[in-house]
C-alpha cells in the first residue's frame, strides 16, 4: 500500500463512524488481496507474506468488531473463519488462487455496509481529532487540504 493510499484511509478513518470504520477495514483488506496477487505473480515470497499477514489483521479487526448479540453476527463469524482458513490455505501452498473466493465473499459484504453507513447518522468515532477541508486551490490541477482546529485540545483525553 502506497504512503498515498495510507494517508487517505488515515484520513477517512479519523472522519468516520462505527459503520463507516468496518467499510474501510473491507477497503484495507480488498487493497492487501490485491497486493498479495501481485507479490504471487512477482514471485515475491516476503511480500506475499507480508499482505497475507495484513489481510488476516483486517480480518482480525472484523472478527472482534462484532457484537454477537444481534442477528448477523454469527454468520459474518463464519465468513471471517472461513477466510482465515483460506489465507491458511494461500500462504501454505504459495498460491493465490484463494484470494478470489475471498474478494467475492468480501466485496458484497463492503457494498452492504456501505449502504447502512448512508444511512448511518451517528458522529465519528474519533473524538479530538483534526478537521480537514480539502478543496482545489491555487490552480485548477492542484488539491490541497487545509487542517484546522490545530489547537491543543487535540489527541487522547485521559
Amino acid at each position: 500500500m502506497t504512503s498515498d493510499v495510507k494517508q487517505q484511509f488515515t484520513l477517512r478513518i479519523t472522519q468516520a463512524n462505527s459503520t463507516e470504520m468496518v467499510v474501510i477495514l473491507y477497503e484495507m483488506l480488498l487493497c492487501y488481496l490485491d497486493e498479495g496477487e501481485e507479490a504471487c505473480k512477482a514471485n515475491d515470497r516476503l511480500a506475499f507474506r507480508e499482505a497475507i499477514r495484513k489481510s488476516r489483521g483486517c480480518i482480525n479487526e472484523l472478527l472482534h468488531s462484532l457484537n454477537m448479540e444481534y442477528e448477523p453476527a454469527p454468520a459474518l463469524l463464519q465468513l471471517y473463519f472461513f477466510c482465515i482458513r483460506r489465507l491458511a490455505v494461500c500462504e501454505v501452498r504459495n498460491m493465490s488462487g484463494c484470494f478470489g473466493e475471498i474478494r467475492g465473499i468480501i466485496k458484497p459484504l463492503r457494498d452492504a455496509y456501505s449502504e447502512l453507513a448512508r444511512q448511518n447518522t451517528q458522529g465519528p468515532v474519533m473524538d479530538n481529532s483534526q478537521t480537514v477541508y480539502s478543496g482545489l486551490t491555487y490552480g485548477r490541477n492542484r488539491l490541497s487540504e487545509d487542517m484546522t482546529d490545530n489547537g491543543s485540545n487535540r489527541g487522547m483525553l485521559i
